[in-house]
């Protein structure tokens, strides 16, 4: 096949190709090929991992093979999807060999999980849609309240999310209470459910700031807060939200319609709740500097008052009286002398 292909032309048992002009010769030939140039290929991901430059590199594979993938930072920070190991994706790109390596790989330029695309497109329509409503308009987001004394939970009472909320809470912030308003996190029937638990919570009158958490997933997992209903009831709410839904790198119309997101349900308990131990270091460092000042207040005015009974003293009848018969005996002295 390497003959045909024309690569050992010029190239005998005492003159052979070294290693590189052979790669070399491969990566052409594969560049000159228009078909893998732009080309959709379907597989799973395996061994998807970030570099600290930002680039992404993975495996994609079915049952009977595999290839490397590289996805520069330019073009990870362009994508709205990042995948995990397991999730069976379609990418585009190009092939090319890595000639340091003498392997070939694909180049991706764009990622989507595969079967999904409809639901993306669903995705772009609605969201451009509320935000021309104002829903995720800056200026209608609340500041969440720094010291809530209660605290609504919208997710589903057996959830790892509720787990890490309480855990969150009691750790940080003990003094506040919690009001968990149960709901289904996924499926059809969650959309209605969240809408009812978050008008649950609105009807409370103690309630400061509600957080809507649900775990990671899949993007089907997680649609059901990217519903129209449940972004408006989250916009519509008189109580402030906070967001967790999902990992970092997951967003849903739910996100932008809340006052605040946050990447996961632990990280807006955290966002939400105080750390007393904190509070209380920053209460003593405060009292501390407090005394201080107080101190220095009183010393001097100890000092104005010893400086003030010294001018009154001076000033008292008794001494002027005092220092009037010196003065007359002094006198009737200086007479008698005379």
């Amino acid at each position: 096949m390497l003959e045909q292909l024309g690569l050992f032309s010029g190239s005998t048992l005492s003159e052979p190709y070294t290693i590189s002009q052979l790669t070399a010769h491969i990566s052409r030939l594969i560049d000159d090929d228009p078909a893998l140039g732009d080309l959709w290929v379907e597989g799973e991901i395996s061994n998807f991992s970030r570099a600290s430059s930002g680039h992404c590199y993975f495996t994609l594979k079915d049952a009977g093979s595999q290839i490397g993938c590289v996805m520069w930072r330019s073009v990870a920070e362009r994508q709205r999807y990042l995948p995990t190991g397991g999730d069976l994706v379609r990418v585009h790109g190009r092939v090319g060999v890595y000639e340091a390596g003498g392997r070939y790989q694909l180049y991706v330029d764009k990622i989507q999980p595969a079967g999904v695309g409809n639901l993306y497109l669903e995705f772009e329509q609605l969201k451009a849609r509320l935000e021309a409503d104002g829903l995720f308009d800056p200026q209608r987001k609340r500041p969440l309240p720094r010291f809530p004394r209660c605290i609504g939970v919208v997710t589903s009472p057996t959830a790892a999310a509720l787990r890490d909320i309480l855990n969150v809470l009691s750790r940080r912030y003990p003094l506040a209470s919690v009001l968990l308003s149960p709901t289904q996190v996924q499926g059809d029937a969650a959309p209605p459910q969240i809408v009812a638990a978050l008008g649950a919570l609105n009807e409370q009158n103690d309630v400061d700031v509600i957080i809507v958490a649900r775990g990671g997933g899949s993007l089907e997992d997680l649609w059901a807060f990217n519903d129209e209903q449940v972004a408006r009831a989250v916009a519509a709410s008189r109580i402030p939200i906070i967001c967790g839904v999902g990992h970092e790198t997951d967003f849903s119309l739910a996100d932008f319609a809340a006052d605040a997101r946050a990447p996961t349900p632990s990280a807006a308990a955290e966002l939400v709740a105080p750390d007393c131990a904190e509070l209380r270091a920053q209460t003593m460092g405060q009292a501390a500097a407090l005394t201080t000042v107080l101190q220095g207040a009183i010393e001097e005015r100890r000092w104005h008052l010893a400086e003030q009974s010294r001018a009154l003293k001076h000033l008292s009848p008794t001494v002027q009286l005092v220092q009037s018969r010196q003065r007359v005996d002094d006198l009737l002295g200086r007479a008698g002398a005379a």
